[in-house]
């Protein structure tokens, strides 16, 4: 609409009678103007367009004259009529409608201007919103019954705007509220109250004066909706720019609820709808964007937004459902009672060897890419948890598994383009020796069908492993587990086992500083050659983790797999890389672990980050050693190779690829190493920093000197970590080394944070 001041100010004298200035404001998809008269009294003009639809122009002025009519009728704008005595004014340019209309003016601030809010300010906005939905219960115009987009009923429609969000971290907090939309709202959404909304008291709709709302303005947006939806995106509003989100939203609610009162189902649904509008925001500007947008109306709330949804992400579920409850005088959901009988429930039915960590145990309900939520209401940062490598519910993970968990499952004696598919594009990251795939269910299953194959291929048995390696729970894997079978209730190593020395660079004898390191570890593997040789035999395999995990979270020697393999392949061995806990982008440097020493092994190992915590693992093996083993015997998997795995699998790889996560890791696990370092010189307790991207340990010592470990008080830092939201565990030899994995969307921000209560923790010691 190109209409300038002075035509404004001409359809005001022609239509209304009114000499009036005009000054243009901004408007989201009208034209707005204010008209000033000659006494000072001023007018808000409006022009709409045929794309706004007459009908809904009627609605918009049926809504606002009843609301005028009620309790709270001061606080809505009024028609000026035309000369003809209506409210709307229909003018014809160019064969072209258009529709004006002109309201009276409400004095106040908007509510983003008012400088400072009291708590008694957000309990007025959640009264005013209350008492409005009150007085349209009666109320009703078909033209509201329509599909829009800021109806957050319509919230999922926002996913086909989401590759519009180029920042792939904005992108996947987007993904992932809208995907709980999805769960937990959409199953209900027709069961609940619904009724004709205002749909936007947004914060430059509200307006405040002497600490009270004095008004709301701009009935565009209205919409029949389910009645929480309105208070949703008056809620969204009211968060905004707020230190404590939470508590805002807890007073808007309890205001609300005195007007017009809520049931414990839609207060249970608001976090997500508070989040689901959010979503239809950002998607919204992010849209816009593409589109080279220069309505600066159109991103007025991206930032706001934005910052909403990290706060958002933080604030656990539960303990929203809990405040809201409370709030409005429900019986709130957080238990307090500790789980004495859950724990007992445990004991009687679970092994009773399966370990639980932490002294105040946790009982963890939902995840969120880097966020565990327990049912307390308390969130952690999940510092641990490896397997969920792409990070916990990550959505185009979940939804490529619901969508092929709703279609089929079986396994691979039927044709399935998924298994096809996935071993191509698995082996594409791979070096091209490395072409053939097996699929397993997990690490272990896998480390075990490696040695199968290797000592078919060798026809020898002899394992060499690393001292204090852990490869699994199969017997196998266990039989080549030091950290097990020489541990409390071990075996001991059987005589076809061989421990080689562990490449311990700040504890062996080999230091930081020797160049010649990895030569001089790695001819301890030729010592063990040596000696079986003596004995008439040659090693099946040499397997080890490319950088070591329970080993104490080491990263090899330079050199050191470049010259065992040599070693190993010359005696007729094969060479096992097991990427378990390292593989797909963690390292940061490289894609796989194994490429950090620039070797190529003849069977790779791959599970844990391979499926995002699904039972998913694979052996990628040489055509020699596949043919090999195709010896007349069937290999036959029931479980592996399904088509679930192997869509999560496909699912995996892209986000990786497509969010760039191996680049990620590199910068913030080098941001987080260089935080660790300085506390290292800080606190004379941690001894040593070591890892790549975001696999990364920290020995802690009571005496540099003596290197004697500091196993309680390391006990005791996870302890305090974890009382601060972040959760750390131990591993080593010694059990004094802090590790530090967490899922890949772990960001800058975590890292400062843990850095800061790490620092603050180890000054207590």
């Amino acid at each position: 609409m190109n209409f300038s001041e002075k035509d404004i100010e001409a359809f005001a004298k022609k239509y209304y009678q009114l000499d009036a200035d005009a000054a243009m404001l901004n408007g989201y998809d009208e034209l707005n103007c204010l008209l000033s008269d000659k006494s000072g009294k001023k007018y808000i003009l409006k022009i709409a367009t045929d794309e706004h639809g007459l009908h809904f122009l009627d609605a918009q002025i049926k809504i606002v004259n009843h609301l005028g009519k009620s309790a709270v009728g001061s606080k809505f704008q009024k028609y000026i009529v035309n000369t003809d005595g209506e409210e709307l004014t229909t003018i014809i340019i160019e064969g072209k409608n258009y529709y004006l209309r002109i309201l009276s003016f409400l004095e106040g601030s908007f509510w983003v201007d008012a400088k400072e809010k009291l708590d008694a300010l957000y309990i007025d906005l959640g009264n005013f919103v209350g008492s409005m939905d009150k007085v349209l219960e009666n109320f009703s115009h078909p033209a509201m019954h329509r599909h829009y987009t800021w109806d957050i009923s319509t919230a999922t429609d926002a996913n086909a705007k989401m590759a519009c969000i180029k920042n792939h971290e904005r992108r996947r907090i987007a993904a992932y509220f809208l995907l709980q939309f999805e769960m937990e709202v959409l199953p209900v959404l027709s069961s609940l109250r619904h009724a004709y909304a205002h749909n936007d008291a947004n914060d430059y709709n509200v307006l405040v004066q002497h600490n009270k709302v004095s008004g709301l303005i701009d009935f565009g947006d209205m919409v029949y909706t389910a009645l929480i939806n309105n208070l949703a995106v008056a809620c969204t509003y009211a968060m905004l720019n707020n230190d404590n989100p939470l508590q805002a939203a807890s007073l808007f609610v309890k205001g609300y609820h005195q007007a017009y009162p809520l049931i414990e189902q839609e207060l249970d649904l608001l976090y997500y709808l508070v989040a689901a509008r959010l979503c239809i925001s950002v998607t919204q500007s992010a849209y816009n964007a593409s589109l080279a947008s220069n309505n600066a109306h159109h991103f007025i709330t991206e930032k706001p937004a934005w910052d909403l949804l990290y706060q958002l992400i933080r604030i656990n579920p539960v303990k929203a459902q809990h405040s809201f409850r409370i709030a409005c005088g429900f019986k709130g959901v957080i238990d307090e009672t500790d789980y004495t009988d859950l724990l007992q429930q445990r004991k009687e039915h679970i092994g009773r060897n399966l370990s639980i960590s932490y002294n105040k145990k946790l009982k963890i309900v939902k995840g969120a890419l880097q966020y565990l939520y327990d049912d307390k209401g308390k969130t952690f940062v999940d510092c641990v948890n490896n397997p969920s490598h792409v990070g916990h519910c990550h959505p185009v993970v979940v939804k490529r598994m619901q969508k092929q968990i709703a279609m089929l499952n079986t396994n691979t004696r039927y044709l399935n383009d998924n298994i096809n598919e996935y071993a191509k594009r698995l082996t594409a990251t791979l070096p091209a020796s490395l072409s053939v795939c097996y699929f397993t269910n997990s690490g272990s299953e896998a480390n075990d069908l490696a040695i199968r194959m290797s000592r078919h291929f060798t026809k020898q048995k002899d394992i060499i492993i690393l001292d204090h390696a852990y490869h699994g729970t199969s017997t196998v894997a266990m039989e080549m587990s030091p950290y097990k079978f020489d541990g409390k209730g071990g075996i001991g190593k059987m005589p076809w086992i061989h421990k080689a020395i562990n490449p311990d660079m700040y504890r062996g004898p080999y230091k930081y500083g020797d160049a010649d390191a990895g030569k001089k570890y790695a001819a301890d593997v030729q010592r063990i050659i040596q000696d079986l040789r003596v004995e008439g035999k040659s090693p099946a395999v040499f397997i080890c983790e490319t950088l070591l995990g329970v080993g104490g979270q080491i990263p090899l020697p330079p050199n050191y797999l470049k010259e065992v393999y040599q070693h190993v392949r010359a005696a007729g061995g094969v060479c096992i890389a097991d990427e378990v806990q390292v593989g797909f982008g963690r390292v940061g440097d490289s894609f796989w672990g194994f490429e950090l020493q620039e070797v190529v092994p003849d069977i790779v190992v791959i599970g844990k980050p391979i499926g995002n915590g699904h039972p998913l693992a694979a052996v990628v093996v040489t055509n020699e050693i596949a043919d090999a083993f195709n010896n007349g015997m069937e290999y036959f998997n029931t479980f592996g190779g399904n088509p679930v795995s192997m869509a999560t699998g496909l699912a995996v790889l892209d986000v990786i690829q497509q969010e760039e996560m191996q680049q990620h890791a590199l910068e913030v696990g080098n941001y987080l190493m260089k935080g660790l370092k300085q506390l290292m010189e800080k606190h004379p307790i941690i001894s040593d920093v070591r890892g790549h991207g975001l696999f990364i340990g920290a020995e802690m010592v009571k005496d540099r000197t003596t290197q004697e470990p500091a196993v309680a008080e390391i006990d005791l830092l996870v302890e305090m970590i974890k009382e601060k939201g972040y959760l750390l565990s131990t591993d080593g030899p010694l059990h004094n080394v802090l590790k530090i994995k967490p899922p890949m969307p772990f960001n800058k921000q975590n890292a400062d944070e843990l850095i800061q209560y790490l620092d603050e923790a180890l000054s207590q010691f």
